[in-house]
């Protein structure tokens, strides 16, 4: 009986072990999932898996000699860009593709003894990618702001006797005037207009006809 309660308490033991692992997430599977958000932007590691392999197979110029290395570096930028939801690890991906493949079509264009067009339809597709690089890289700021972008459009009064500009910013909200009121603004000494001249008012300068 008493080799039966042992055994009965050490299966209880064992049990609440487990439980107890069970309950506890493990320190490594977080540290983990956070660097592979970072990765893709994603809560799901699957999908930043896809986005980390999908990039490592679209780099160009990629050997066996120089996979690891090519591997290391692409995941850094990944990173260092730092993902925060799909879409942004999407352009980001893109970002480092579009790069990569600029790069490398100038490394071809640069080959020797090689004809000229050849040369110059490299060059020409190296900077439409690079171009593409420009495009997404603000894409990603647009997104990241949200699109709040703050506009300031300058309007011009002008009067007799003076020149008012008044800004006006418009947001997402509605448009906000800093104009002051135009009687605040108007000044303390005005200049008198000039007068009209007529016909009247001419004086016959250096002899006329003389009065016989």
């Amino acid at each position: 009986m008493a080799i039966k309660g042992n055994e009965r308490g050490r299966s209880k033991a064992v049990k609440s072990e487990a439980q107890e692992n069970k309950s506890a997430p493990d320190s490594s599977e977080q540290n983990q999932k956070a660097t592979l958000k970072g990765v893709g932007g994603g809560d799901d590691n699957h999908w930043n898996s896809r986005i980390g392999r999908s990039l490592f197979a679209s780099l160009p110029g990629v050997t066996p000699v120089n996979a690891s290395e090519a591997g290391r570096a692409t995941l850094s930028g990944l990173l260092d860009i730092n993902a925060t939801d799909p879409i942004e690890g999407m352009l980001a991906s893109q970002i480092i593709a579009a790069h990569e493949a600029s790069m490398h079509l100038r490394q071809l264009a640069w080959i020797p003894e090689q004809h000229f067009v050849v040369q110059a339809k490299y060059l020409e597709l190296a900077e439409k990618a690079a171009r593409t690089v420009g495009v997404l890289t603000e894409r990603l700021d647009q997104h990241r702001g949200r699109g709040q972008q703050q506009i300031t459009v300058k309007h011009v009064t002008v009067n007799a006797d003076q020149a008012v500009v008044t800004d006006t910013i418009t947001s997402d909200r509605a448009p906000l005037s800093t104009a002051m009121p135009l009687n605040n603004l108007l000044t303390a000494g005005r200049q008198c207009p000039m007068d009209i001249l007529t016909t009247e008012s001419y004086v016959a300068v250096g002899g006329g006809a003389k009065e016989k």
